[in-house]
């Protein structure tokens, strides 16, 4: 349609905005709400990320000054305020060195089997396993020991170190082919203690 006066053009444009300026209006405004919404969102996952990450680094000055207490307190408040990050999982491994070392054995089994469960990354969950199957041997909990390894020995980034702790229970169950098999497994998997493994399957009686 054309307009022969620029008085018609501009009655046009008064009776489309009669009929669409609310439309118009209504549309600008949930975008910027939508826009709004959204930074208000990433401010917050920026916010809580920067807080989880400053209760993690006060986790392992609290546990580099084995404060066993402090740390046991900040990994409850990574547990309560930032479950939905990776540093509750990160936080129960640190926290589970300190406690062991400190004597809270108990305690660091709670902490591992925690990273297990709240870890955002299977191999996160596999190295806190790894670590509680070893600290379940170091107590003599053979059985258990066997049972955490035959759950969570499921990916071959971690198969060497899983079999060198089979052939750790084999060896103190007396089972002295299952060890050596077990060491060379651990060996031939690129185990980071290949040298150690060497010398406790060298160091095993003779077969026979």
């Amino acid at each position: 349609m054309s307009y022969e006066t620029d008085d018609e053009k501009v009655e046009a444009i008064k009776t489309w905005w009669k009929d669409n300026g609310l439309s118009v209006i209504a549309g600008a405004a949930i975008g910027l709400a939508a826009i709004w919404g959204w930074r208000l969102w990433i401010g917050h996952q920026e916010s809580t990320a920067s807080q989880a990450s400053m209760a993690f680094e006060q986790l392992m000055l609290d546990a580099a000054d084995k404060q066993t207490e402090a740390v046991s307190k900040q990994i409850d408040r990574l547990e309560d305020d930032f479950g939905s990050t990776p540093y509750p999982a990160l936080g129960a491994l640190v926290a589970a060195k300190a406690l062991h070392e400190a004597g809270q054995t108990a305690e660091a089994m709670t902490a591992l089997q925690n990273a297990i469960d709240t870890a955002p990354d299977p191999a996160i969950a596999r190295l806190a396993a790894l670590r509680l199957a070893r600290l379940q041997f170091a107590e003599n909990q053979l059985d258990a020991a066997a049972r955490t390894l035959d759950k969570y020995d499921v990916s071959p980034a971690f198969a060497g170190e899983f079999a060198a702790v089979r052939g750790d229970i084999a060896a103190a169950r007396g089972d002295l082919d299952a060890a050596r098999a077990a060491y060379q497994r651990a060996i031939e998997s690129g185990s980071s203690l290949s040298q150690l493994i060497r010398l406790k399957l060298d160091n095993l009686p003779a077969a026979g």
